[in-house]
């Protein structure tokens, strides 16, 4: 076990600030998080021209480095060495919280290999936004983000999701949106569903109904931005199946294997007994004694 105490001698050691970025609305910005990105030696961003303008426009000088899926291994460890220096390193995503659905959960896995502190501020999330606002039920609730590009891979994790209870939080590109509404209504079904976009700006907008009519709004509708997708849990039960032989005695357990697969008592037994995880002794007992 290792107990990270967060503010202890913080002066004096690196830290890996997780700071979140306004998804629209830039008075979304805390004053904490303006404060940690001026004071940190550097800011680590996915696009660099994206947290530029968010420096410029809360007058932040402090350098802006690139940290994203294609250099994650080379500038990770730029980054570490100078937490490891004691410098302070602020993460940012392009838009909302670092670590979701963008590259920075290796830096922070590295960090905490290396006992660095690992800070999350709080602020704005696309998803928890979407989520309240959306009349579904707020919990619980899972997310999964981005589903696989590949129709195939994208089916298979619909199929995963099937029977998933809670209110399930997906993200999606426009120009895959309704391809993925149609794989969801083939996969999952016509549940109730909601259609985030543009959230906090100015053109903000909830697409409320089913999945069906929401296949219908894109074809008339404007499909522009990023959406998150807010969808009914499943009604079905998670728990697996009960076994075929479940309700049988034990007696009719053995004698179902000796009817239907001509085996000897003592094989029947002993498949019995690996079906019940239980011991051959015991099954044998049992039988022999009905």
């Amino acid at each position: 076990m290792r107990q990270q105490k967060s503010f202890e001698n913080e002066n004096h050691k690196g830290i890996l600030y997780l700071v979140p970025t306004p998804i629209g609305n830039l008075e979304d910005m805390s004053f904490r998080a303006i404060r940690i990105l001026k004071e940190a030696a550097v800011i680590a961003a996915e696009d660099t021209r994206n947290t530029k303008k968010l420096c410029n426009y809360f007058e932040i000088e402090t350098p802006v480095v690139s940290y994203h899926e294609h250099n994650k291994d080379s500038s990770g460890e730029k980054l570490l060495e100078k937490l490891k220096s004691g410098e302070k390193v602020a993460l940012v995503s392009d838009a909302g919280m670092p670590a979701i659905s963008d590259p920075g959960y290796d830096i922070i896995v590295m960090a905490i290999k290396e006992n660095i502190a690992v800070v999350p501020l709080p602020g704005a999330n696309a998803a928890l936004t979407s989520l309240i606002a959306s009349g579904l039920p707020p919990q619980p609730f899972y997310f999964y983000g981005f589903l696989n590009r590949q129709r195939k891979e994208k089916k298979n994790e619909l199929e995963l999701l099937k029977k998933q209870p809670a209110t399930i939080i997906l993200y999606e590109s426009p120009h895959r949106l309704k391809e993925t509404l149609v794989l969801i209504n083939e996969v999952l079904g016509n549940r109730k569903i909601v259609l985030c976009r543009e959230l906090t700006k100015k053109f903000e907008e909830f697409i409320r109904g089913t999945v069906e009519e929401a296949i219908d709004w894109c074809k008339s509708g404007e499909v522009r931005g990023e959406f998150c997708l807010i969808l009914e849990g499943g009604n079905e039960a998670v728990s697996e199946e009960l076994p075929w032989w479940e309700g049988m005695s034990v007696e009719e357990h053995v004698s179902h294997y000796i009817a239907t697969e001509n085996l000897a008592s003592k094989d029947a037994i002993k498949k019995a007994a690996k079906d019940r995880g239980l011991s051959k002794r015991d099954i044998y007992r049992e039988y022999h004694i009905e």
